[in-house]
Protein backbone atom coordinates (compact mmCIF):
# COMPACT_ATOMS: atom_id res chain seq x y z
CA UNK A 1 0.00 0.00 0.00
CA UNK A 2 1.35 3.62 -0.72
CA UNK A 3 2.57 5.65 1.83
CA UNK A 4 1.36 9.90 1.03
CA UNK A 5 5.08 10.86 1.69
CA UNK A 6 8.15 8.19 2.11
CA UNK A 7 12.06 8.42 2.98
CA UNK A 8 13.30 4.79 2.08
CA UNK A 9 16.84 4.73 3.71
CA UNK A 10 19.62 1.85 2.61
CA UNK A 11 21.55 0.67 5.75
CA UNK A 12 23.49 -0.96 3.49
CA UNK A 13 24.47 2.25 1.08
CA UNK A 14 25.81 3.95 4.78
CA UNK A 15 27.51 1.40 5.53
CA UNK A 16 29.62 1.29 2.17
CA UNK A 17 29.71 4.91 2.04
CA UNK A 18 31.78 4.68 5.65
CA UNK A 19 33.73 2.23 4.56
CA UNK A 20 34.72 4.01 1.48
CA UNK A 21 36.44 7.16 3.57
CA UNK A 22 37.68 4.77 5.86
CA UNK A 23 39.73 3.19 3.05
CA UNK A 24 40.59 7.33 1.95
CA UNK A 25 41.92 7.85 5.42
CA UNK A 26 45.82 8.33 5.81
CA UNK A 27 47.96 7.69 8.61
CA UNK A 28 45.97 5.00 10.82
CA UNK A 29 43.29 8.14 11.34
CA UNK A 30 39.88 6.86 12.48
CA UNK A 31 36.30 7.71 11.45
CA UNK A 32 33.64 9.29 13.73
CA UNK A 33 30.66 9.96 11.94
CA UNK A 34 28.06 12.77 12.45
CA UNK A 35 24.91 11.71 13.10
CA UNK A 36 22.91 15.34 14.25
CA UNK A 37 19.50 16.57 13.18
CA UNK A 38 18.35 13.05 13.31
CA UNK A 39 21.36 11.15 11.35
CA UNK A 40 20.55 14.40 8.85
CA UNK A 41 17.30 13.14 8.58
CA UNK A 42 18.06 9.30 7.91
CA UNK A 43 17.96 8.61 11.35
CA UNK A 44 20.48 9.23 13.93
CA UNK A 45 20.36 5.31 15.97
CA UNK A 46 20.11 3.21 12.41
CA UNK A 47 22.26 5.44 10.09
CA UNK A 48 24.93 5.28 13.14
CA UNK A 49 24.64 1.72 13.90
CA UNK A 50 24.91 1.38 10.14
CA UNK A 51 28.20 3.47 9.92
CA UNK A 52 29.56 1.32 12.95
CA UNK A 53 29.45 -1.52 11.21
CA UNK A 54 30.79 0.45 8.17
CA UNK A 55 34.04 0.91 10.09
CA UNK A 56 33.06 4.26 12.28
CA UNK A 57 34.42 3.93 16.45
CA UNK A 58 32.71 7.13 17.38
CA UNK A 59 29.68 8.94 16.55
CA UNK A 60 29.28 12.73 16.81
CA UNK A 61 26.20 14.85 17.94
CA UNK A 62 25.38 18.81 18.18
CA UNK A 63 23.04 18.55 21.14
CA UNK A 64 23.14 16.39 25.03
CA UNK A 65 19.93 15.55 23.98
CA UNK A 66 20.47 13.96 20.43
CA UNK A 67 23.40 11.81 22.82
CA UNK A 68 20.37 11.24 25.24
CA UNK A 69 18.42 9.64 22.78
CA UNK A 70 21.25 7.32 21.03
CA UNK A 71 21.78 6.01 24.35
CA UNK A 72 18.28 4.94 24.77
CA UNK A 73 17.85 3.55 21.34
CA UNK A 74 20.56 0.87 22.32
CA UNK A 75 23.84 2.52 20.75
CA UNK A 76 26.77 1.59 22.92
CA UNK A 77 29.62 3.28 20.72
CA UNK A 78 32.21 6.68 22.34
CA UNK A 79 29.82 9.69 21.43
CA UNK A 80 31.20 13.27 21.29
CA UNK A 81 28.77 16.49 21.85
CA UNK A 82 30.28 18.86 19.40
CA UNK A 83 28.10 21.77 20.49
CA UNK A 84 27.70 24.34 23.33
CA UNK A 85 25.84 22.70 26.35
CA UNK A 86 24.25 25.21 28.88
CA UNK A 87 24.60 24.37 32.67
CA UNK A 88 20.78 22.53 32.56
CA UNK A 89 22.17 20.44 29.19
CA UNK A 90 25.23 19.39 31.05
CA UNK A 91 24.12 16.58 33.27
CA UNK A 92 22.31 14.91 30.41
CA UNK A 93 25.41 14.71 28.31
CA UNK A 94 27.73 13.47 31.20
CA UNK A 95 24.88 10.70 31.66
CA UNK A 96 25.23 9.70 28.41
CA UNK A 97 28.76 9.06 29.12
CA UNK A 98 29.56 11.23 26.06
CA UNK A 99 32.61 13.19 25.34
CA UNK A 100 32.37 17.19 25.37
CA UNK A 101 33.70 20.31 23.31
CA UNK A 102 35.65 23.04 25.65
CA UNK A 103 36.74 26.31 24.45
CA UNK A 104 36.88 28.55 27.95
CA UNK A 105 37.75 28.39 31.15
CA UNK A 106 34.60 28.86 33.13
CA UNK A 107 32.78 25.97 31.19
CA UNK A 108 35.07 23.44 32.29
CA UNK A 109 35.14 24.98 35.61
CA UNK A 110 31.38 24.19 35.62
CA UNK A 111 31.80 20.44 34.28
CA UNK A 112 34.46 19.66 36.60
CA UNK A 113 31.66 21.12 39.28
CA UNK A 114 28.78 18.52 37.91
CA UNK A 115 31.19 15.28 36.68
CA UNK A 116 30.60 12.66 39.00
CA UNK A 117 33.16 9.99 36.40
CA UNK A 118 35.35 10.33 34.39
CA UNK A 119 35.12 13.02 31.13
CA UNK A 120 36.84 12.87 28.13
CA UNK A 121 37.03 17.16 26.90
CA UNK A 122 38.09 17.96 23.35
CA UNK A 123 39.87 21.25 23.23
CA UNK A 124 38.39 23.73 20.32
CA UNK A 125 40.55 26.05 18.42
CA UNK A 126 38.71 28.68 16.48
CA UNK A 127 41.04 28.38 13.32
CA UNK A 128 38.81 30.55 11.31
CA UNK A 129 35.32 29.26 11.65
CA UNK A 130 34.29 32.66 14.05
CA UNK A 131 31.80 30.58 15.57
CA UNK A 132 33.18 28.44 19.12
CA UNK A 133 36.42 28.77 20.06
CA UNK A 134 39.50 31.48 20.54
CA UNK A 135 41.55 32.19 17.95
CA UNK A 136 44.03 33.39 20.35
CA UNK A 137 46.64 29.98 20.75
CA UNK A 138 47.83 30.77 24.10
CA UNK A 139 44.39 30.96 25.20
CA UNK A 140 43.67 27.58 24.11
CA UNK A 141 46.40 26.11 25.48
CA UNK A 142 45.45 27.25 28.64
CA UNK A 143 41.93 25.59 28.46
CA UNK A 144 43.78 22.32 27.78
CA UNK A 145 46.05 22.72 31.09
CA UNK A 146 42.79 23.79 32.79
CA UNK A 147 41.11 20.34 32.07
CA UNK A 148 44.63 18.68 33.03
CA UNK A 149 44.59 20.06 36.56
CA UNK A 150 40.89 19.34 37.18
CA UNK A 151 42.03 15.97 36.86
CA UNK A 152 40.81 13.70 40.05
CA UNK A 153 41.53 10.00 39.70
CA UNK A 154 38.41 8.09 38.05
CA UNK A 155 36.16 11.51 38.73
CA UNK A 156 38.19 14.07 36.88
CA UNK A 157 38.55 15.40 33.63
CA UNK A 158 40.61 14.16 30.73
CA UNK A 159 41.84 15.79 27.90
CA UNK A 160 41.17 13.73 25.12
CA UNK A 161 41.11 15.93 22.29
CA UNK A 162 42.07 18.63 19.49
CA UNK A 163 39.72 20.18 17.67
CA UNK A 164 39.31 22.68 15.11
CA UNK A 165 36.89 23.54 12.64
CA UNK A 166 36.99 23.97 8.83
CA UNK A 167 35.34 26.70 7.24
CA UNK A 168 35.88 26.66 3.92
CA UNK A 169 36.79 22.51 2.83
CA UNK A 170 34.11 22.41 0.11
CA UNK A 171 34.87 25.68 -2.01
CA UNK A 172 38.24 27.59 -1.05
CA UNK A 173 41.09 25.40 -0.32
CA UNK A 174 43.32 28.36 -0.25
CA UNK A 175 41.80 29.60 3.15
CA UNK A 176 41.49 25.59 4.08
CA UNK A 177 44.95 26.08 4.73
CA UNK A 178 45.20 28.96 6.47
CA UNK A 179 43.14 27.49 8.86
CA UNK A 180 45.26 24.06 8.84
CA UNK A 181 48.62 26.27 9.36
CA UNK A 182 46.91 27.95 12.63
CA UNK A 183 45.56 24.76 13.94
CA UNK A 184 49.07 23.09 13.46
CA UNK A 185 50.61 24.22 16.43
CA UNK A 186 48.17 23.97 19.09
CA UNK A 187 47.67 20.17 18.14
CA UNK A 188 51.64 19.66 18.52
CA UNK A 189 50.97 21.90 22.03
CA UNK A 190 48.37 19.18 23.04
CA UNK A 191 49.94 15.88 21.95
CA UNK A 192 53.07 17.46 24.11
CA UNK A 193 51.24 17.38 26.87
CA UNK A 194 48.96 13.89 26.68
CA UNK A 195 47.59 11.11 24.54
CA UNK A 196 45.31 12.72 22.63
CA UNK A 197 42.66 12.61 19.48
CA UNK A 198 43.63 15.64 16.96
CA UNK A 199 40.52 15.75 15.10
CA UNK A 200 39.66 18.75 12.45
CA UNK A 201 37.96 16.91 9.15
CA UNK A 202 34.40 17.35 7.45
CA UNK A 203 33.63 15.41 5.34
CA UNK A 204 35.19 17.66 2.49
CA UNK A 205 38.47 18.46 3.97
CA UNK A 206 38.52 14.71 4.43
CA UNK A 207 38.11 14.19 0.57
CA UNK A 208 39.93 16.88 -0.64
CA UNK A 209 43.17 16.68 1.75
CA UNK A 210 45.21 14.22 3.06
CA UNK A 211 47.11 16.48 5.71
CA UNK A 212 43.56 17.03 7.43
CA UNK A 213 42.80 13.91 8.29
CA UNK A 214 45.32 13.76 11.90
CA UNK A 215 43.81 10.90 14.10
CA UNK A 216 40.12 11.27 13.68
CA UNK A 217 38.09 12.95 11.39
CA UNK A 218 34.37 13.30 11.39
CA UNK A 219 32.41 13.10 8.50
CA UNK A 220 28.58 13.24 8.30
CA UNK A 221 27.22 14.31 4.62
CA UNK A 222 29.22 12.10 2.79
CA UNK A 223 28.43 8.91 5.09
CA UNK A 224 24.77 9.25 3.77
CA UNK A 225 25.94 9.52 0.22
CA UNK A 226 25.64 13.10 -0.75
CA UNK A 227 28.22 14.89 -2.44
CA UNK A 228 29.93 18.01 0.24
CA UNK A 229 31.07 19.70 -3.04
CA UNK A 230 27.50 19.68 -3.79
CA UNK A 231 28.31 18.23 -6.95
CA UNK A 232 27.62 14.71 -8.29
CA UNK A 233 27.89 11.98 -5.49
CA UNK A 234 28.56 9.19 -7.90
CA UNK A 235 31.66 11.00 -8.84
CA UNK A 236 33.15 10.88 -5.49
CA UNK A 237 32.01 6.71 -5.21
CA UNK A 238 29.49 7.68 -2.84
CA UNK A 239 25.47 6.27 -2.90
CA UNK A 240 22.57 8.38 -1.84
CA UNK A 241 21.36 6.46 0.81
CA UNK A 242 17.76 8.01 1.06
CA UNK A 243 14.73 8.58 -1.45
CA UNK A 244 12.01 10.63 -0.70
CA UNK A 245 8.79 9.93 -2.28
CA UNK A 246 5.19 9.76 -2.49
CA UNK A 247 2.38 8.63 -5.11
CA UNK A 248 0.18 9.42 -7.78
CA UNK A 249 -3.27 10.02 -6.16
CA UNK A 250 -5.33 11.59 -8.65
CA UNK A 251 -5.13 12.77 -12.36
CA UNK A 252 -7.63 15.11 -13.97
CA UNK A 253 -7.63 17.35 -17.04
CA UNK A 254 -7.12 20.93 -17.44
CA UNK A 255 -8.46 22.48 -20.46
CA UNK A 256 -6.66 25.88 -21.43
CA UNK A 257 -6.69 28.79 -18.37
CA UNK A 258 -7.65 26.92 -15.61
CA UNK A 259 -4.76 26.89 -12.99
CA UNK A 260 -4.03 24.82 -10.48
CA UNK A 261 -2.69 26.02 -6.73
CA UNK A 262 -2.68 28.40 -4.47
CA UNK A 263 -2.07 31.72 -6.14
CA UNK A 264 -2.82 30.42 -9.87
CA UNK A 265 0.71 30.35 -10.47
CA UNK A 266 0.21 27.78 -12.96
CA UNK A 267 -2.08 27.99 -15.57
CA UNK A 268 -2.49 25.51 -18.44
CA UNK A 269 -1.56 27.40 -21.78
CA UNK A 270 -3.21 24.21 -23.48
CA UNK A 271 -5.05 21.14 -22.46
CA UNK A 272 -2.84 19.12 -20.84
CA UNK A 273 -3.71 16.35 -17.54
CA UNK A 274 -2.89 17.14 -13.83
CA UNK A 275 -1.50 14.74 -11.22
CA UNK A 276 -1.63 15.39 -8.03
CA UNK A 277 0.89 13.90 -5.72
CA UNK A 278 -0.29 14.29 -1.53
CA UNK A 279 3.43 15.61 -0.14
CA UNK A 280 3.89 19.18 0.72
CA UNK A 281 6.44 21.71 2.22
CA UNK A 282 5.25 20.16 5.93
CA UNK A 283 6.78 17.01 4.80
CA UNK A 284 9.80 18.65 3.40
CA UNK A 285 9.11 20.05 -0.19
CA UNK A 286 10.59 23.40 0.09
CA UNK A 287 8.02 25.61 -1.22
CA UNK A 288 10.44 27.75 -3.72
CA UNK A 289 10.28 24.91 -5.48
CA UNK A 290 7.29 26.05 -7.15
CA UNK A 291 7.27 25.59 -10.33
CA UNK A 292 11.19 25.04 -9.97
CA UNK A 293 11.26 21.28 -9.63
CA UNK A 294 10.88 18.35 -11.63
CA UNK A 295 8.90 14.85 -10.35
CA UNK A 296 9.69 11.33 -11.49
CA UNK A 297 6.96 8.70 -12.47
CA UNK A 298 6.87 6.04 -14.44
CA UNK A 299 10.84 6.89 -15.04
CA UNK A 300 10.26 10.00 -16.84
CA UNK A 301 10.40 13.47 -15.53
CA UNK A 302 7.68 15.86 -14.82
CA UNK A 303 7.85 19.27 -14.19
CA UNK A 304 5.92 20.54 -11.18
CA UNK A 305 2.87 22.60 -11.52
CA UNK A 306 1.94 25.56 -9.57
CA UNK A 307 2.63 26.81 -5.97
CA UNK A 308 3.82 23.94 -3.32
CA UNK A 309 1.42 23.22 -0.44
CA UNK A 310 1.33 22.24 2.62
CA UNK A 311 0.51 18.63 2.13
CA UNK A 312 0.04 18.43 -1.58
CA UNK A 313 1.66 19.68 -5.48
CA UNK A 314 0.93 19.48 -8.83
CA UNK A 315 2.51 17.94 -12.14
CA UNK A 316 2.15 18.76 -15.23
CA UNK A 317 1.88 14.86 -17.05
CA UNK A 318 0.90 16.60 -20.53
CA UNK A 319 -0.81 14.04 -22.66
CA UNK A 320 -0.15 11.62 -20.45
CA UNK A 321 -3.63 11.16 -19.43
CA UNK A 322 -2.74 6.95 -18.56
CA UNK A 323 -0.60 7.25 -16.14
CA UNK A 324 -2.27 5.34 -13.24
CA UNK A 325 -3.44 6.32 -9.66
CA UNK A 326 -0.86 4.99 -7.10
CA UNK A 327 1.89 5.50 -9.40
CA UNK A 328 5.15 5.94 -7.11
CA UNK A 329 6.33 9.75 -7.52
CA UNK A 330 9.97 10.26 -7.01
CA UNK A 331 11.16 13.32 -5.26
CA UNK A 332 14.80 12.33 -4.39
CA UNK A 333 16.29 9.04 -6.10
CA UNK A 334 15.40 6.83 -9.25
CA UNK A 335 12.90 6.18 -11.27
CA UNK A 336 13.60 3.61 -14.18
CA UNK A 337 16.98 5.24 -16.21
CA UNK A 338 16.04 8.65 -14.41
CA UNK A 339 17.24 10.22 -11.19
CA UNK A 340 16.98 13.05 -9.09
CA UNK A 341 19.71 13.78 -6.85
CA UNK A 342 19.62 16.21 -3.53
CA UNK A 343 22.23 17.69 -5.01
CA UNK A 344 19.97 19.07 -7.72
CA UNK A 345 17.10 20.49 -5.73
CA UNK A 346 19.56 22.24 -3.81
CA UNK A 347 20.54 23.49 -6.65
CA UNK A 348 17.20 25.04 -7.60
CA UNK A 349 17.15 26.16 -4.05
CA UNK A 350 20.40 28.11 -4.01
CA UNK A 351 21.04 25.91 -1.14
CA UNK A 352 23.24 23.13 -0.27
CA UNK A 353 21.85 19.15 0.11
CA UNK A 354 22.64 19.22 3.68
CA UNK A 355 19.62 21.45 3.83
CA UNK A 356 17.40 19.58 1.79
CA UNK A 357 17.70 16.05 3.48
CA UNK A 358 17.77 17.70 6.84
CA UNK A 359 14.36 19.39 5.64
CA UNK A 360 12.57 16.28 5.73
CA UNK A 361 10.11 16.49 8.47
CA UNK A 362 9.33 14.32 10.87
CA UNK A 363 5.51 13.25 9.75
CA UNK A 364 7.60 11.44 6.53
CA UNK A 365 7.72 7.69 7.28
CA UNK A 366 11.13 6.15 7.58
CA UNK A 367 11.37 3.01 6.36
CA UNK A 368 15.05 1.00 6.50
CA UNK A 369 16.09 -1.45 4.19
CA UNK A 370 19.78 -3.42 2.77
CA UNK A 371 19.61 -2.88 -1.14
CA UNK A 372 16.07 -3.37 -1.18
CA UNK A 373 15.08 -6.11 1.45
CA UNK A 374 12.86 -4.23 3.82
CA UNK A 375 14.50 -4.60 7.93
CA UNK A 376 13.25 -3.59 10.75
CA UNK A 377 14.42 -0.51 12.56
Amino acid sequence: MALRALARVNLAAIERNARRLTRTLTGGARLCVVVKADGYGHGAAEAGAAALVGGATMLAVATAGEAQQLREDGIKAPLLVLGALSAAELPLALNAGADVVAWDERFVDDLSAVASGPVGVHVKLDSGMGRFGTRSLPDAVAVAERVASSSAGEAGLRLAGATTHFATADNDPEFLAVQLAAFAPFARALRERGDVIVHAANSAATLRDPATHYDMVRCGIAVYGCDPFNGDPTERELEPALELSSYVAAVKLARAGESAGYGRRYIAEGDTWLATIPIGYADGVNRALTNNCDVLIGGRRYPMAGTVSMDNITVDLGSESAVAIGAPAILIGRSGAERQTAEELSRRLGTIAYEVICGISARVTRQYHRDGEVVSA
